[in-house]
């Protein structure tokens, strides 16, 4: 019972983990639509990928013992080719200054999870070291993954408008942090239970900023139309009294004329 239970939260959690990839699709489209970055950072997209490698490469026999956590591989091999292709359409569309953050991030990246695979395949002979070193470095990447919309929110709690911080992304959010937590209670592994302690407020967090200010985004958004509107209908009447004083005039001239 306790095995076919464990199975079906990894394979919810897994749903909801490639939801949670996935969601970043129509910001992306918004992206290459305009062909703008706009306002969107690449920096959680860039740690996004990290902790994909990272725990991909925990839940392979190289760290972990056979398969036991073959559910983190299926999951976050999907979401490496996810991030992957996120940070790929930033940096084609990105400024001159947006490439080099990309490159100043993604590097670093790369590089810390090339250690952390040579060192713990060479270095550790026995998969309770090799998971404690991948683990470790997973968990603080993982925290920091689930930190980074913190930046978002600061904007959002400034500009009043929730339009960077993608609503299907905080459910998404939720709804994964709250699986990997049970799942990680469930087999008793610290590494993958872990991230969601700080996952889950943070995720709770930006639903309450999503009811707070999406209202007042719906409310402000029929006042720009009117406003719009207003602009466009005093144009009208301005081009309406020019030809009006034009007829007054070829009036006059015509009549000064006969006279």
């Amino acid at each position: 019972m306790s095995r076919t239970l464990r199975l079906c939260i990894a394979v919810i959690g897994n749903i909801a983990s490639v939801s949670l990839y996935a969601a970043p699709i129509t910001t992306f489209k918004r992206v290459i639509r305009k062909k703008s970055t706009e306002e969107f950072s690449c920096i959680p997209y860039i740690i996004g990928l990290l902790n994909c490698l990272l725990f991909t490469w925990y839940g392979l026999p190289v760290v972990s013992k056979k398969w036991e956590n073959f559910p983190l591989v299926t999951v976050n091999g999907v979401g490496i080719v996810l991030e992957l292709s996120y940070v790929i359409i930033y940096f084609c569309y990105a400024s001159t200054k947006g490439k080099a953050k990309v490159a100043m991030v993604a590097i670093p990246v790369l590089v810390v999870f090339c250690i952390t695979a040579i060192v713990s395949a060479f270095a550790f002979h026995d998969n309770a070291h090799r998971k404690q070193l991948v683990g470790s470095i997973g968990l603080v990447v993982s925290v920091t993954m689930y930190a980074s919309p913190l930046i978002v929110m600061k904007k959002v709690i400034q500009t009043k408008s929730v339009e960077f911080m993608p609503l299907p992304l905080s459910l998404c959010t939720f709804l994964a942090t709250t699986l990997w937590l049970t799942y990680g209670v469930l087999i008793r592994d610290i590494f993958v239970a872990g991230p969601s302690v700080i996952g889950i407020p943070l995720s709770i967090l930006q639903l309450v900023l999503h009811c707070k200010y999406r209202k007042r985004s719906v409310v402000e958004e029929p006042n720009k139309e009117n406003l719009e509107k207003s602009n466009l209908e005093k144009v009208e009447l301005e081009k309406l009294n020019l030809e009006m004083e034009d007829v007054e005039k070829n009036v006059t001239i015509h009549k000064n004329g006969n006279l």
